[in-house]
């Protein structure tokens, strides 16, 4: 079955809402390719090494969170970006990409797709969400029991995640209350705080989080950007691919940070 490059858009617009957000870039199609759609390849990042692998696996549409445009950046298409630019045009390809609307959606987004798979819940309504734009989500364990400390948290997460995290432990005992965050959402840590959130996990640590840590008793974790960002872009093509009777493939690009 195929779709058409107007009705992907607008079951992607309708799924993620981005009018709703206040964003670093462009939500939806950046790049316009073929005007059927038939395969969609879901990604991370919309990196050369991505739209190589959709180009081999014969994609229509590329769907990602990180985008190729972004507010600040140079406009020259030189480099990096007339790479990428050149082989999304060289081969029809469409590319689309949501960021926040993608870590905000709260069955199938980033944030909710990451607590899924460390079998994290969010409280329901506005108290399982905080943060700029109500981004972050706050919970606990879906069977209702604790952490018996952070660094056992920690060693749940390296499990799942298969990878290390930065931990700085800080909480005094069992952790009940966990705020999260995918990405490079470490500025939030101060809402995860006032939140009353025991724990905090994101993506990336900046210098500041540490101290806040130490100052507070609450621990932080830094799981990975990309690690903590690789659910959302499959669950929402995949669902939309369903929904239209397209055909989906996740590419995962490794990526250490």
């Amino acid at each position: 079955m195929s779709t058409t490059r107007h009705e992907l858009l607008h079951a992607f617009d309708l799924l993620l809402a981005p009018e709703r957000f206040r964003d670093y870039g462009p939500n939806g199609l950046q790049v316009e390719g073929r005007t059927t759609v038939r395969k969609i390849v879901s990604g991370v990042t919309a990196s050369r090494a991505l739209i190589e692998a959709a180009i081999r696996a014969e994609a229509d549409a590329i769907f990602v969170h990180h985008g190729l445009f972004w507010r600040g950046q140079d406009g020259r298409v030189t480099g990096w970006m007339r790479q990428r630019l050149g082989l999304l045009l060289g081969d029809d390809v469409n590319l689309f990409a949501y960021h926040l609307p993608l870590d905000a959606h709260p069955e199938l987004g980033n944030n909710a797709q990451l607590g899924l798979q460390l079998g994290l819940v969010a409280e329901p309504g506005p108290e399982g969400r905080f943060g700029e734009q109500s981004l972050g989500f706050i919970g606990g364990r879906a069977d209702g029991s604790a952490f018996a400390s952070a660094k056992a948290l920690a060693a749940h997460v390296e499990q799942v995640l298969k990878r290390p995290v930065t931990l700085v432990d800080t909480a005094p005992g069992a952790i009940k209350k966990i705020a999260w965050c995918t990405g490079g959402a470490q500025g939030y840590f101060e809402a995860a705080i006032a939140a009353g959130a025991d724990a905090f996990l994101t993506g990336e640590i900046s210098e500041p989080q540490a101290h806040y840590a130490r100052e507070t008793g609450v621990a932080f974790l830094a799981c990975g950007h990309h690690a903590t960002e690789r659910y959302g872009a499959p669950a929402v093509a995949g669902h939309v691919a369903a929904q239209l009777g397209l055909v989906h493939e996740f590419i995962d690009i490794d990526n250490p940070a």
